[in-house]
């Protein structure tokens, strides 16, 4: 229930539908109920119980209003009368008719009016959650990533908000109209039989209880469901990504066993979860029957005695307006079954929601003033958990200055970048910007002032110009030309089928990598950002490609604060200082002459590299 009332929290404002809604339902079960009490007159007049000699016996004076059943009730007799006495049996017969055709056509127009409500109120509750989710993923911080499956973040964002459309918000016309329903069918059926109706009250708890016990299990059946179907979607993406190495190491058969299997175990849970949710509906249906037969052999007995207060007609009605009960009933049934899919989804959703962001900005965060001078390393630690990655990292750049980190993998240097532009933030120490710890502006405003070119070159399924200019909504033409001409990479655009609007695939899939890396660096030209953070950058290319890659880097890298991760020395032999890690720590530092002469580390490693 606290999972459906948060749902329902989407609907806000309420004002947009609520009102309208309760009046089209209101009014729709009322001209609804009036079709089934029409029967009566009906059955009357076709077995001559009513006729003009018998008119004195109805309501011969117009009733005074009054806001209760029995003036309705009178004044319809009222009527009623009057069409008999001037129209005789076949007037009156058709004067049913009418009123029927009437009546069932205001019923279902106010029920078509207030589907019209739902179906708005839907998608308003889906397209809020939807935004929610995806706002709160953009927000989380780097770790959380690492930490989830991408299968069940994307059977969160689509799988999962389309059961609770589906499953829950599809059900909202069940769980307010059908309640109402019930409640005015009980109030005419004890306005007609008190007696009878307080019987049937004593038999419908016990197919209730039923229901609910399916119900239950199917909320089990429905989370195992889920979590299996994000196992699918892992699976799917990582064959999409990895298709190369599959097939290079002939692993069809086993990529496609493992999916089968994840396949089997999420069809017998569906087929699980079907059957008990097609049971809810025949089940109910059964037991409302049962009930239906007890009262007609216990009520018809009373009549048959002459014991009951109803006439064979009333009756007839009586057990024609409590079959109607069972509509609403087995509808509910049915949604409550088919919810609790809807509410496992829900919960999946509502958990990311619910995910506070490790990285925040505090709430007095101010706008971070120009990069003006250096810098700066505070005796900065950091640890995933209880795992320390860096400790005691002290050092200061300049402004203009270019910083390098080498060390052995593992040894801290990319978690070392992360932290300037706040992807993370330090468990101990300060990252200082002029003497400004960073932790006090807004991210927002520390990630302006820096440009990223990692080994991985991060782009999108769009065009050449849309990546280059990628957040720069307000780029000409010849601003995303010009960056692209520093980072060596005009001439291969050019060259493709269409310029600069040509679409590059997925993750740029249509480029080499070098083209690709340069794109990449075109992007953060354009963003001309004072501090620039370079992260493995040409380590994965060719030579080719790393000497124009290079050249580009090397236009980037004027005029701007620069810290650099490389293991060749083509990238880092030119750095002011080139920093050392290992094991988290800061074990060298200097030049790259200085560091060759200390015969340390750095010399080993560059070494290394030159007899390779």
């Amino acid at each position: 229930m606290k999972t459906y009332l948060r749902i329902l929290q989407f609907a806000k404002p309420y004002s947009r539908f609520v009102p309208l809604y309760t009046i089209y339902t209101v009014l729709g079960i009322i001209f609804g109920i009036f079709n089934f009490t029409l029967i009566i007159p009906l059955l009357n007049v076709l077995f001559a119980q009513v006729g003009s000699d018998e008119a004195a016996n109805m309501v011969t004076q117009r009733p005074e209003f009054s806001f209760n059943l029995s003036f309705f009730t009178d004044f319809f007799n009222y009527y009623f009368g009057q069409v008999i006495l001037e129209h005789g049996r076949e007037g009156a017969l058709l004067f049913v008719c009418i009123i029927v055709i009437v009546s069932i056509f205001l019923a279902n127009l106010f029920r078509y009016l207030a589907f019209r409500i739902v179906g708005e109120l839907r998608a308003h509750v889906v397209k809020k959650m939807r935004h929610a989710i995806y706002e709160r993923v953009t927000q989380l911080h780097l770790g959380y990533f690492s930490n989830e499956r991408k299968g069940d973040l994307m059977t969160r964002l689509t799988v999962d908000i389309q059961e609770v459309e589906s499953s829950v918000v599809s059900t909202l016309t069940t769980v307010i109209r059908e309640p109402i329903a019930i409640i005015a069918f009980f109030a005419v059926l004890f306005t007609m039989s008190f007696k009878l109706t307080l019987f049937t009250l004593i038999l419908l708890p016990l197919s209730g209880g039923i229901i609910a016990g399916i119900s239950k299990r199917l909320k089990r059946k429905a989370q195992q469901g889920q979590d299996s179907l994000s196992f699918i979607l892992t699976i799917i993406d990582e064959t999409l990504s990895g298709m190369r190495v599959i097939k290079a190491f002939n692993a069809e058969p086993f990529i496609l066993n493992k999916f089968h299997d994840q396949n089997n175990r999420y069809a017998r849970i569906q087929r699980s979860i079907a059957h008990k949710r097609d049971l809810a509906s025949p089940l109910s249906e059964f037991l409302g029957v049962t009930v239906v037969a007890g009262l007609l052999y216990y009520g018809g007995n009373l009549v048959l005695n002459q014991q009951s207060e109803l006439s064979p007609a009333e009756f007839i009605t009586y057990i024609i307006l409590f079959s109607q009960v069972l509509v609403p009933a087995k509808a509910m049934s049915a949604s409550f079954s088919n919810i609790q899919r809807g509410l496992v989804s829900g919960d999946r959703v509502l958990q990311v929601i619910d995910t506070e962001p490790l990285i925040n900005n505090k709430p007095d965060a101010k706008v971070l003033p120009e990069f003006r001078h250096e810098l700066e390393f505070v005796d900065v630690s950091f640890g995933y958990g209880d795992k320390p990655i860096l400790k005691g990292i002290n050092f200061t750049i300049e402004k203009g200055k270019t910083v390098a980190l080498v060390g052995p993998s593992g040894g801290g240097k990319s978690t070392l970048a992360d932290l300037i532009p706040r992807f993370y933030d330090p468990t101990a120490g300060a990252i200082l910007i002029d003497g400004h710890d960073i932790r006090n502006y807004t991210m927002e405003s520390v990630r302006d002032k820096m440009g990223v070119v990692t080994q991985e070159s991060i782009l999108f399924n769009d065009t050449i110009f849309n990546n280059i200019a990628f957040n720069k909504t307000d780029a000409t033409l010849e601003e995303v030309m010009a960056a692209a001409r520093i980072a060596n990479a005009h001439e291969f655009i050019m060259n493709t089928e269409d310029g600069y609007h040509t679409v590059i695939g997925d993750r740029g899939g249509k480029l080499s990598g070098g083209q690709r890396q340069r794109l990449s660096i075109a992007r953060a030209i354009l963003k001309n950002p004072p501090i620039l953070i370079l992260d493995e950058a040409t380590s994965a290319l060719d030579t080719e490609s790393e000497k124009l890659v290079q050249e580009a880097l090397t236009n980037l890298m004027k005029n701007r604060t620069s810290i650099v991760i490389a293991h060749r020395l083509s990238t880092i032999q030119h750095a002011d200082e080139i920093l050392v890690l290992q094991e988290g720590r800061i074990i060298e530092r200097g030049t790259h002459e200085e560091l060759q002469q200390n015969s340390g580390l750095y010399a080993k490693l560059t070494q290394m590299q030159l007899t390779t």
